[in-house]
């Protein structure tokens, strides 16, 4: 496996990204700038794993958040999303945003901070729906998918991206993992207690 390339201070023109990027290097960060040697290191298998990993505790979650009734599931706990509901359902919006963009499947979504669903069994139903579609999904990923570039609009300000597919993947489960811990931080200030999340401890490893 090829080492991550990473820019010298001799690349360093003074510009303020330049000058963060040097920083960086001199810290031992990786400037991911060589594509050739970034994709040489893109394993599918690694989204495959995360994939089952973020079917198994979305699972988890919803039998964990399922121990309180509606009304506690909704209330404001000072989360960003508020509450154990408006997060989930935020993580299934993100889900279906990304997923849409990836597969051009027409998936319902709402805007930032709308909840998709009031009812919570609708709303279990749906996201374990889509982390079946995320499993699939993963598994007909390829190198040169992945080496390639997305371009989307983004609904919230109208403006066009485009960023290599492999970083966007990365990001559909990094924003699972981010608001799963908020969760998670919510059931256990209420006394629930979700269990194992560690990843090597995903049933499979052991």
């Amino acid at each position: 496996m090829l080492p991550l390339t990473m820019r010298s201070e001799a690349q360093d023109d003074g510009s303020p990204e330049k000058r963060g990027n040097s920083a960086m290097a001199a810290r031992g960060v990786p400037i991911l700038d060589d594509k050739e040697n970034v994709m040489a290191q893109i394993d599918p298998a690694l989204y495959q794993t995360l994939a089952s990993y973020n079917q198994w505790m979305t699972v988890k979650l919803y039998a964990a958040a399922a121990k309180m009734d509606d009304s506690a599931r909704k209330e404001d706990r000072g989360a960003f999303f508020k509450s154990v509901h408006s997060t989930l359902n935020h993580i299934l919006f993100g889900d279906r945003a990304w997923m849409g963009r990836f597969t051009e499947v027409d998936y319902a979504v709402a805007g930032m901070g709308v909840d998709l669903y009031a009812d919570f069994e609708e709303l279990r139903g749906h996201h374990l729906a889509i982390a079946e579609d995320i499993v699939a999904f993963a598994n007909s990923l390829t190198q040169e998918w992945l080496a390639g570039d997305l371009v989307w609009i983004s609904s919230s300000d109208q403006v066009e991206r485009t960023r290599p597919r492999w970083i966007c993947v990365t990001h559909l489960f990094n924003h699972q993992t981010h608001h799963r811990g908020q969760i998670s931080t919510l059931l256990s200030q209420a006394g629930i207690d979700i269990g194992v999340t560690d990843l090597p401890f995903m049933p499979g490893f052991e």
